[in-house]
């Protein structure tokens, strides 16, 4: 029987495939020895803190729009996909330059040791994970390619008459029976491939949980506020079926920062600096800081990027030392207006020194709803500043506050075109029914979320079908630092309607109909809802 030969393009795949899976080696080798060092150690994932440095921000607030809280998975996955693509380019270059692709592979873990080294807190140490992977998959893309000449040699010598596979660089591989080649190309990249799925799952896996700071933190007992919050009055939640809890549950909070992966700090190694335009310098440890007169506040945090009726905004009881009382202990001098907070990770926001003086209860919190703060969410130490969006008052993994002038420092936002004080705008949204929601005829309770920070909430107002605006009934106000639900009774005929919704503050204000995008200080408009009565 006489074989056919495989045209060109069904040649190539083995070589594109064998430079895939060397490439997915080297990432997932430098991803499981990554979690023996820093998150940061690992290169994609230093490659996509670095991209997101580099984001305008109308990409940013894009992909939060599209992708909400997914973002960052959204972002390491499209990095994986075009880090394959390219890297099944380079397996077709090794097809016929061995030496050329082992190069280029080399090079491209030479740029990826350079994302490393660019992260804050990182050190020559930290390119080890990345010289691992990078010499696991320079082997792996040499041996692949050498399996997959073997398999084509096979194939063109059983096909009888006709050409045979181009020259390459090693020399014409002996010869093997086809389906004996063919086999162990096969087997050898299905190895490689699954070490490299076991590596990355592992390293992804040894990440989450094999750190002191995730021991510390679940055996860690936060002391008991000096100043206790008052407790929640009745009727705080609204009677709408459906409606969010008035406590926003820490795993339900809503996570939007710059940090692709979670900074893991030992609180034992923790400090804060405080320092710049001040009487006093000092540094504090997680230790004096939890000795310190702590209380509890309930705030409610907002992102700027939240649009209009988003779910961008979350309620908890968080405990801490008063920023207040530690900018008194720093003694701020004579024409500083700003407060520069920087994370571990890098991350920095311009805080407004006024709101850190005014008597609001801004945190440095240690705690989040009873417990210490989740990785996630800032452990060890964070800021939470009522009437601000957290792009400039609410940095997770803080280390370090400098005194300045808006005049003389900006912050990693400011830079890339958000507004530098970052008030939060009068707000309110429809949460039930939900958007196109097809609810059942006869009466139906509207129910929403209002809220406007340092100043509360006076009224909220309905409207149904472009009818007349109808008083909505406020639940219970636990602080004006927090959002306040509220509630319509509501009965309509079968059919398409919609709904929209505005609020009033204690000082007059009526909510804005004016839309505004989120860029570059938060979002406005009244949110409207369609649904259909059946």
């Amino acid at each position: 029987m006489t074989r056919h030969a495989e045209p060109g393009s069904a040649r190539g795949w083995p070589f594109a495939a064998s430079g895939a899976i060397a490439a997915a080696l080297l990432l997932g080798i430098a991803e499981i020895a990554s979690a023996l060092f820093s998150p940061v150690s690992s290169p994609l994932v230093a490659v996509g803190a670095a991209f997101i440095d580099i984001t305008p921000a109308w990409l940013k607030d894009f992909a939060i729009d599209v992708f909400g809280t997914a973002d960052k998975l959204v972002l390491m996955v499209s990095m994986g996909v075009v880090a394959l693509a390219l890297a099944a380019v380079l397996g077709l270059i090794a097809r016929r330059r061995l030496a050329l692709a082992s190069v280029l592979c080399a090079a491209i873990a030479v740029l990826l040791g350079a994302a490393v080294l660019s992260r804050p807190a990182t050190g020559l140490l930290d390119l080890l994970p990345t010289v691992l992977g990078g010499v696991a998959g320079i082997a792996a893309l040499n041996w692949l390619v050498r399996l997959a000449h073997r398999r084509t040699a096979s194939i063109g010598a059983g096909s009888g008459p006709g050409p045979g596979p181009g020259p390459t660089e090693g020399g014409a591989a002996p010869a093997v029976r086809p389906e004996a080649a063919r086999r162990t190309f096969l087997i050898g990249a299905g190895l490689t491939a699954v070490v490299a799925v076991a590596a990355m799952a592992g390293g992804r896996a040894l990440s989450a949980v094999s750190t002191a700071a995730v021991a510390t933190r679940d055996a860690l007992r936060l002391p008991g506020a000096r100043r206790r919050a008052a407790p929640l009055p009745p009727g705080v939640g609204a009677p709408a079926p459906g409606m969010p809890p008035f406590v926003t549950p820490n795993g339900d909070f809503y996570r939007i920062d710059t940090a692709l992966a979670v900074p893991r700090i030992d609180p034992s190694t923790w400090e804060l600096r405080v320092h710049g335009m001040v009487e006093e310098e000092f540094t504090l440890s997680f230790t004096e800081l939890l000795e310190l007169d702590l209380q509890e506040s309930w705030v409610t945090l907002t992102c700027v990027s939240n649009p209009v009726g988003g779910e961008l905004a979350g309620n908890a009881k968080w405990l801490g030392y008063p920023l207040q009382d530690l900018m008194a202990r720093a003694r701020p001098q004579e024409g500083a207006d700003m407060v520069l907070s920087t994370s571990a990770d890098g991350f920095s926001a311009s805080t407004p020194l006024e709101v850190l003086t005014d008597g609001r209860d801004a945190l440095l919190a240690v705690g989040m709803n009873g417990e210490p703060l989740p990785l996630e969410h800032g452990f060890p130490v964070r800021m939470v500043v009522p009437g601000l969006y957290g792009y400039v008052s609410a940095t997770k993994w803080v280390v370090d506050l400098e005194v300045t002038r808006f005049a003389d420092k900006t912050a990693y936002w400011t830079d890339r075109g958000w507004s530098e004080r970052g008030p939060i705008k009068l707000a309110s949204r429809i949460d039930v029914p939900r958007g196109f929601e097809a609810v059942p005829a006869g009466g139906m309770v509207l129910g929403g979320t209002a809220w406007s920070q340092t100043i509360g909430i006076d009224r909220v107002q309905v409207q149904v079908d472009d009818g007349a605006w109808q008083d909505a009934t406020l639940a219970a106000e636990a602080t004006v630092d927090t959002w306040r639900q509220w509630s319509l009774d509501w009965e309509g005929e079968p059919g398409n309607h919609k709904a929209r919704v505005r609020a009033v503050n204690r000082d007059g204000e009526v909510q804005t109909a004016e839309r505004a995008d989120t860029v570059p200080d938060g979002a406005s408009g009244w949110h409207e809802v369609q649904f259909r009565v059946e």
